[in-house]
């Protein structure tokens, strides 16, 4: 398929592409300008959506079965050949996903001195959870509490170190104006801190946590933030800072974890 072809079947698929659920749109994560710039094959892109099994399939608004749905969007449901992988299309094409998260109390309190460390199986957890992010996005407090873990301290024990090892791997992304440099595998972003996350997010794939409430307040008011984390500790503080540090627009429910013993994380999303 030569470019004025692809742009112009892209922009059809693209509508198309619309109808399929929630789900589908987020989790193939069909990016128009990455198919144009020729990263990938238009007809690939939509093939893997197609292709997955999302329960109740593509939907056309404004009918209510499947059958509607595939008169509509005939060349959707055509088998397209690809030596790519659903996980490599996954991996090119989702967009990285921000989640806010972190521990406070159960009058949503998240000072950590007040807090203490975590149980050592809630630790664990944190350690293997910054194994798998993408990267980090900090507000300049947080970010100067995290220092903490740049450098070794002879009373480390092994975990400590297994923590210190996977955040110093994570790329992090400092938000300020005040600094005027920042540690190892960090970058400073110093202007227009919006335009950097939104280019994060559709450049990379995976999670990016977001650390800080008054930064993570600023990227919700852009709607930005995609999840939210509250690790809910057994404590009551009284006071401090909270964890949301303004009005939120209503969120939806959608995981109860218990992580370790009187510690659980209830998962948020924009509703």
């Amino acid at each position: 398929m030569d470019d004025e072809k692809q742009i112009r079947w892209v922009g059809s698929a693209y509508d198309d592409l619309l109808a399929f659920p929630k789900d589908a749109r987020m989790e193939a994560g069909f990016q128009l300008g990455k198919v144009q710039a020729g990263l990938e094959p238009a007809d690939w892109v939509v093939s893997q959506v197609q292709s997955r099994d999302w329960g109740n399939g593509p939907r056309v608004i404004g009918h209510t079965d499947n059958a509607a749905a595939d008169s509509v969007q005939p060349h959707l449901r055509a088998t397209v050949g690809s030596s790519y992988s659903e996980e490599r299309g996954r991996e090119i094409c989702s967009m990285a996903k921000l989640v806010y998260g972190l521990s406070q109390s159960l009058d949503g309190y998240v000072d950590h001195m007040k807090l203490g460390p975590p149980p050592p199986a809630a630790f664990r957890h944190f350690i293997e959870l910054v194994r798998g992010l993408t990267g980090v996005v900090y507000g300049r407090h947080m970010y100067e509490i995290m220092r903490y873990w740049d450098e070794d301290l002879p009373d480390w024990d092994a975990e400590d170190r297994d923590f210190a090892v996977a955040w110093r791997s994570q790329p992090k992304w400092v938000v300020s104006r005040s600094l005027k440099s920042v540690g190892p595998n960090a970058t400073l972003v110093a202007g227009d801190f919006e335009k950097v996350i939104r280019g994060l997010k559709a450049e990379l794939a995976g999670e990016i946590q977001v650390g800080g409430p008054v930064l993570a307040q600023s990227l919700s008011e852009a709607g930005l933030i995609d999840e939210y984390q509250l690790y809910l500790r057994p404590v009551v503080l009284g006071g401090g800072t909270p964890f949301f540090a303004g009005p939120q627009p209503p969120l939806h429910l959608v995981a109860s974890d218990l992580i370790a013993d009187d510690v659980i994380r209830l998962t948020y999303v924009p509703a």
